[in-house]
């Protein structure tokens, strides 16, 4: 009889241990997709704090653009209002900031003096940086949603994820701009 009591509370412990390994497990891969996003957060903020730099620049050469401009700085300041949106919230605005800055950009090949400007060729490198880091950031942020969905959806692990309330995290789209930034060099 007192085998049994053993045998029942060993299966017991490790049911216990097995657990505490999988609700780890998940605690670790949400914190992973938090701290992906918070990655993702910083590039965001680097490339929309560089707007008004470029508008300023591009105000001296592109002042019958003034259209495209005013809408580039809506843009951000939509951007600006999606700060500490989820990603599909956030996802919207900065790919309508991405798109405004390609029309940008479509533009000031129309302005020979503006692509000899150091200014604005030095702020076209630098957007075109960190159009690269945001998608390095995305793509990692993206594996750490994969990751945690797969947790969350998978068996055993569902199980404890329904019994504490883990919720499928959502990945991140942006649409990729880095190709438009990139300064053309032309002989």
């Amino acid at each position: 009889m007192q085998g049994v009591v053993w045998v029942v509370l060993a299966v017991l412990a490790l049911l216990l241990v097995a657990v505490v390994y999988g609700y780890n497990r998940l605690v670790f891969n949400r914190a992973r997709v938090a701290e992906a996003w918070s990655g993702i957060d910083v590039q965001l903020k680097r490339r929309s704090s560089l707007i008004p730099n470029l508008v300023g620049c591009l105000k001296v050469y592109m002042a019958h653009e003034r259209d495209t401009l005013e809408q580039l700085v809506l843009q951000r300041g939509a951007v600006q209002a999606h700060e500490g949106d989820d990603p599909p919230g956030r996802s919207v605005a900065e790919s309508q900031l991405s798109a405004g800055l390609l029309r940008v950009f479509a533009l000031a090949e129309n302005y020979p003096e503006l692509k000899a400007d150091n200014g604005f060729l030095d702020l076209q490198r630098t957007l075109s940086e960190l159009e690269e880091q945001i998608q390095m950031a995305r793509r990692y942020y993206n594996g750490a949603v994969r990751e945690l969905n797969v947790l969350i959806e998978s068996v055993p692990s569902n199980l404890l994820a329904q019994l504490f309330g883990f919720q499928c995290a959502t990945y991140f789209a942006l649409d990729d701009a880095r190709d438009a930034l990139s300064p053309k060099l032309e002989f």
